[in-house]
């Protein structure tokens, strides 16, 4: 079992920067694909980005060059640098842990990106 906490979330006026960070439970995390996903209000959820456990990563169209995702194994942590923000960014963030059939999501933390 994987749990997954996330935080960093908040208010941020167009143009600003926010970083959030995923905590994650178990030895294991290492080896896990992690992902961080948004579901606007009336929205469906999508992918914004993913990194594999080597490193590997991958954005969404709408976020590549503004959005950086990393991780720190030692720390059990993934983390989604957002910058240059965008009314449009505003969503409800979701860290996902997957790995083989084994699949954990995180509660959410709240964008808001309003002048």
């Amino acid at each position: 079992q994987v749990q997954l906490v996330e935080s960093g979330g908040g208010l941020v006026q167009p143009g600003g920067s926010l970083r959030l960070s995923c905590e994650a439970s178990g030895s294991i995390f290492r080896f896990y694909t992690m992902g961080w996903y948004r579901q606007a209000n009336g929205k469906q959820r999508e992918l914004v980005a993913g990194i594999t456990d080597g490193g590997s990563t991958s954005y969404a169209v709408s976020v590549k060059g503004r959005f950086t995702i990393s991780k720190h194994n030692a720390k059990n942590t993934v983390y989604l640098q957002m910058n240059s923000l965008k009314p449009e960014d505003t969503a409800v963030y979701y860290c996902n842990a997957h790995l083989a059939a084994r699949e954990y999501w995180g509660q959410g933390t709240q964008v808001t990106v309003s002048s």
